[in-house]
């Protein structure tokens, strides 16, 4: 399987400090046409229900779907892969690996790609060795996750280093989640060539300068830019 991509995916994370802000539809019904064809959540706040409609609303209008959780006990995601499942996600992001999650992904047929190396907190901090967490990527893998996601911008090390190393060493799809804020990391974003990366919270905080829909065209636009 490729892992490197001439134009990375943008998923785009209607998040704000790794929670789902409150008029997530309202902001999707704005950009429903936008160039972006991913488009996800987290798994807090909002109600299981509300959940459900705005993913339908996005598979209605032709987007993939992802929940990432942020958790990292066996049973929150679990639960968080239940979430994934009745909301008809097609890529369940976040979460600790664990056998238990991995199977009931494969057996719903969703997606999984969890976190790698010692993740912490809300917002997540990223710790540990890029040596084990390539390690740990490549192991998951080959227990049957689809891909790896990757806290990059959030590692306490060297993220660049990070980046380039994990996307090169894994045979599968990486993203890399978090923090990218600035047309610098969109560079260092395609020099890694990973298969997607996340934009949330710098949507919201205008990181890209424009509305939220001009934000994200603008940013498509510019990963398919040599």
């Amino acid at each position: 399987m490729k892992t490197k991509r001439q134009h990375p995916e943008l998923i785009v994370m209607l998040t704000w400090h790794d929670y789902t802000v409150e008029d997530a539809a309202l902001i999707f019904e704005q950009c429903r046409d936008s160039k972006a064809r991913y488009w996800g959540f987290k798994e807090h706040p909002l109600p299981l229900e509300e959940m459900k409609k705005l993913y339908a609303r996005m598979r209605q209008c032709g987007k993939t779907t992802i929940l990432e959780v942020v958790a990292y006990s066996e049973q929150e995601g679990l639960e968080g892969a239940k979430i994934a499942a009745e909301c008809g996600c097609d890529i369940l992001m976040g979460t600790k690996f664990f056998d238990s999650i991995n199977d009931f992904c494969r057996e719903h047929g969703i997606k999984y790609m969890p976190f790698v190396g010692d993740v912490t907190g809300r917002p997540s901090v990223l710790e540990g060795t890029i040596e084990g967490m390539i390690a740990e990527a490549r192991d998951y893998i080959a227990h049957g996750a689809y891909g790896i996601d990757l806290l990059g911008y959030r590692y306490t090390g060297d993220a660049v280093a990070l980046n380039n190393a994990l996307v090169a060493a894994v045979d599968a799809p990486v993203c890399i989640a978090g923090s990218i804020d600035s047309y610098a990391r969109l560079d260092e974003v395609k020099r890694a060539a990973p298969w997607s990366f996340t934009i949330g919270s710098a949507f919201f905080e205008n990181k890209f300068d424009g509305t939220f829909l001009e934000q994200v065209d603008k940013v498509c636009d510019y990963m398919t830019q040599k």
